[in-house]
C-alpha cells in the first residue's frame, strides 16, 4: 500500500513543545516495520513551529508572524536532524520537502512536487513533507498539515491517508465536556451534520483541530482515498490499521471516483 500519514504536533511534542522522544522514536520504528514489510510510507509531519518555540524557551505558540517564521526555521532543524537519526538506525533514507501554497496552486510547479515525490518512492527513499512556514506567511495564518496531507495523498495517488492526533477519532460532541459523546467509527458521507461536529486547535503549539480534518476528509475521499483519524499516543495503532481492526474514525471513500 502507498500510504500517507501526518503526525500533528500534540502527538509529537509535549506540553512544552519539546520534542516527545519516546513517542517520536516508537512511531518511527512502527513506521519503518511498514515499509520493510513493502508498503510505501509518505510521512506529513507538524511541529516545527512548537518544536521550534520549545527550543527557543518561548512560553506558548508565537503569535505574530517574524517570530513564528524563525520558530519554524529552528524547529525545522530539529525535526529532520531527529528524523534522519531515526529511520537511518533502521536503514531508510528520509528526504525532506517544504512547500506553500503557492507550490499547489501553480500547476507546472505541482507537477515538480508530485514527480519528485513519485521519483523519491521509486527510489525507496522516506519523503517527509511540511509547509515552509518561514517564508509563507499566509500558510502560517491559514495553513494546516491535515490539509497537507490530504494534498500529498491525492498528488501521489495514495491507498490510505492516516492522521495521527490526540484525540481517538470523531466524536458526536466534545469528548471532554460531553460525557455521551460518541465515537463515530465509520462516516461514509460528510454531511452538514458531521461537518457540525468540530472545534478548535487541540494544543496550544498546534495549529489543526478536527475542522481541519474533516475539511481534509472531504479531499481524500472524493478523490477515492479512505482516511482515518486516530490516536496517535501509542504507534501501534499503525499496525492495528494496516490490520484492519476498528481503529479511530474512518472516512469512506466515493466508490463512484476512479482513482
Amino acid at each position: 500500500m502507498r500510504i500517507v500519514i501526518k503526525i500533528g504536533t500534540s502527538t509529537l511534542a509535549h506540553k512544552s513543545g519539546l520534542l516527545n522522544i519516546r513517542r517520536v522514536e516508537g512511531l518511527v520504528k512502527a513506521m519503518s516495520d511498514l515499509k520493510n514489510a513493502g508498503n510505501e510510507i509518505i510521512l506529513v509531519s507538524s511541529g516545527a513551529i512548537g518544536m521550534g518555540a520549545g527550543k527557543l524557551s518561548l512560553a506558548d505558540k508565537p503569535s505574530d508572524i517574524p517570530t513564528k517564521q524563525a520558530a519554524a526555521a529552528v524547529g525545522q532543524c530539529e525535526l529532520m536532524y531527529t528524523y534522519d537519526k531515526l529511520f537511518s538506525e533502521y536503514n531508510h533514507t528520509v528526504a525532506q520537502i517544504l512547500i506553500t501554497g503557492e507550490d499547489i496552486e501553480h500547476s507546472a510547479r505541482r507537477s515538480n512536487f508530485e514527480n519528485t515525490v513519485r521519483r523519491l518512492l521509486e527510489l525507496g527513499a522516506l519523503p517527509i513533507i511540511n509547509e515552509n512556514d518561514s517564508i509563507a506567511t499566509d500558510e502560517i495564518v491559514i495553513g494546516d498539515n491535515d490539509t497537507l496531507g490530504a494534498i500529498a495523498a491525492t498528488a501521489v495517488n495514495a491507498d490510505l491517508l492516516i492522521l495521527l492526533s490526540d484525540i481517538d477519532g470523531l466524536y458526536t460532541a466534545d469528548p471532554h465536556k460531553d460525557k455521551n459523546a460518541v465515537l463515530l467509527e465509520c462516516v461514509d458521507e460528510i454531511t452538514p451534520e458531521i461537518e457540525g461536529m468540530t472545534g478548535g486547535a487541540g494544543s496550544r503549539f498546534g495549529t489543526g483541530g478536527m475542522a481541519t480534518k474533516i475539511k481534509a476528509a472531504k479531499i481524500a475521499v472524493n478523490a477515492g482515498i479512505d482516511m482515518i483519524i486516530a490516536n496517535g499516543k501509542d504507534p501501534a495503532v499503525l499496525y492495528e490499521i494496516l490490520e484492519g481492526k476498528n481503529v479511530g474514525t474512518r472516512f469512506t471513500a466515493r466508490k463512484d471516483d476512479i482513482k
